[in-house]
């Protein structure tokens, strides 16, 4: 392709950041996706288990093996919602919490790393351009328009 795309720029930049974070989380025998799931959920109060899926950007299925798994390595627990006994919220263990920390490290290492790199009005114009694609990508207007 003569000329990169957005999409290009979007992807290659996502997959890589992606590749860091997972590096990463396998100092620990972990996943990327643990490690957001990890700092998704409130350390004190759990979460339940229907927000974490948006709140992540995944799918049900996903989310399912992904907490599935985090169970199974003792980093959170399920318990009733007293509010709404047919819902679930998730808990950290002990072990999670401390998971959550390393998680969160690696986010912000990451964050204060490319501050440091990149100027501040640089990434606010990223910040800006990253919002507005967004914003043009929920809105669902992209192939419903005339022009």
């Amino acid at each position: 392709m003569k000329e990169k795309t957005i999409d290009y720029f979007l992807r290659a930049t996502w997959m890589a950041v992606s590749k860091f974070y997972t590096e990463e989380a396998g100092k620990k025998e972990s996943t990327m996706a643990t490690g957001f799931a990890l700092i998704s959920i409130d350390p004190e109060e759990g979460a339940p288990s229907t927000s974490l899926g948006p709140k992540m950007g995944m799918e049900a299925t996903s989310l399912s093996r992904t907490l599935k798994n985090m169970e199974d390595k003792g980093l959170i627990e399920r318990r009733p919602n007293p509010a709404d006994g047919r819902g679930v919220l998730i808990y950290l263990t002990p072990f999670g919490k401390e998971m959550r920390e390393f998680s969160k490290g690696v986010v912000l290492r990451f964050d204060e790393y490319v501050k440091q790199q990149i100027p501040e009005e640089d990434l606010k114009t990223f910040k800006r351009v990253a919002n507005s694609i967004m914003d043009m990508v929920q809105s669902k207007s992209i192939y419903n328009s005339d022009k």
